[in-house]
């Protein structure tokens, strides 16, 4: 099946009792057994769900993987793969990434001893010196959160295989209808389901998908063993929203091609981070790696704190609010808000200033959205 159709019908006819079209909730904790030692395939919801099933197919389906685990929410299943690793290994992680990334990473270091390490992985040649003997991974993601940075997946996967390490990328900002890293080398890919996958901010969730059934079985085991497993109601809830995938992601991109357009040519405007435009310095990688620039950009402005209180108390459509992809349009100050929680020095590195202002656009009319821009810059 192509995507868009895919998207709508891949993994969901769980129902052989009534023939269903739209996948059951199945909202049971347990399942009676066949006979002694034997089950339709189901015993325990945190072992394994249809309705989940249902959901872990599809993703698979989209991403091209061998199989997905859907789970509690995205650090969910960052946690998850993080198990994969072992006292003293080395991850290497893209140095602007999004704030719970670093602080998990800093939290398992401390914990269990990761040696974790940050590097612009815009620079080949800086990747390279960063690699050790004991680095297991290269931890991408691209765009990266919030400065929309665009990582070479198929150079970096490379690199970590020669090295013996394996590539994990973050596919959250672009969704598999825009980005598809299994074709560029990746070995798993995570997700935040609650952004563009769900699409709607009615529910938490995250997924992993692995390119190997071996690495399907690792992570089936860990989600079990830890309890991560998602709700089926929730699961539900994310397979509800990929069923208009392709049409709101279509819609996110115009308008954010539209709005990134109209914030470059404004003066009070300094820089704008949208990896659609000609003057994005990645915006040629991103045509060759991408299918579309998706939904996300940031832009910095010509002043400071003030300045930034005001636009983002006089946004009318624009919802000040932290997380992204859902219809509606969101605005954020990534260094009060969804960054807080990264050491401020590797936040001053990475380029995440006080400055720099996220949006997540929504699908409403581009008029408004353009609109309420103009009318909060004008202070």
């Amino acid at each position: 099946m192509r995507f868009q159709t895919a998207a709508i019908h891949a993994g969901v006819e769980k129902d052989s009792a009534y023939n269903s079209i739209i996948t059951p909730i199945y909202q049971t904790s347990t399942f009676r057994f066949e006979d002694v030692g034997q089950t339709k395939g189901y015993d325990y919801t945190r072992t394994a769900n249809p309705t989940r099933t249902a959901l872990e197919e599809n993703l698979a389906a989209l991403e091209g993987g061998a199989g997905a685990r859907a789970v509690a929410t995205g650090m969910a299943a960052i946690n998850v793969v993080l198990h994969l690793f072992r006292s003293g290994d080395q991850i290497l992680c893209t140095n602007d990434c999004y704030g719970g990334t670093e602080r998990l990473l800093r939290t398992y270091a401390d914990l269990y001893n990761l040696q974790v390490s940050y590097v612009d992985m815009t620079d080949l040649a800086a990747v390279k010196k960063a690699l050790q003997p004991n680095t297991k991974v290269l931890w991408i993601e691209t765009p990266s959160n919030p400065l929309l940075n665009v990582i070479d997946i198929q150079q970096l996967s490379d690199i970590a295989h020669a090295h013996g390490a394996m590539s994990v990328v973050d596919n959250t900002f672009l969704s598999p209808y825009n980005q598809k890293p299994f074709q560029l080398g990746a070995d798993i890919i995570v997700h935040s389901t609650t952004k563009y996958l769900n699409g709607h901010s009615d529910v938490v969730g995250g997924a992993i998908v692995a390119k190997t059934p071996d690495d399907v079985q690792r992570i089936h085991q860990l989600v079990n063993a830890l309890g991560q497993g998602q709700s089926p109601f929730e699961s539900w809830l994310v397979l509800r929203g990929i069923k208009t995938l392709v049409a709101r992601m279509r819609l996110h991109e115009e308008n954010a091609n539209t709005v990134a357009r109209f914030l470059e040519a404004h003066p009070r405007v300094a820089k704008v981070n949208y990896p659609g435009l000609p003057s994005h310095k990645h915006h040629e990688l991103a045509k060759r790696q991408q299918s579309g620039f998706g939904g996300m950009l940031s832009f910095e402005i010509n002043g400071g704190m003030d300045q930034i209180n005001r636009i983002l108390r006089a946004t009318r459509v624009f919802a000040v609010a932290e997380s992204l992809g859902g219809i509606e349009s969101l605005i954020c100050h990534p260094a009060t808000m969804t960054h807080a929680s990264m050491l401020p020095e590797l936040r001053e590195k990475a380029g995440i200033t006080d400055r720099v202002i996220r949006l997540s656009v929504g699908i409403e009319d581009v008029n408004d959205l353009v609109e309420d821009l103009e009318t909060a810059l004008g202070f």
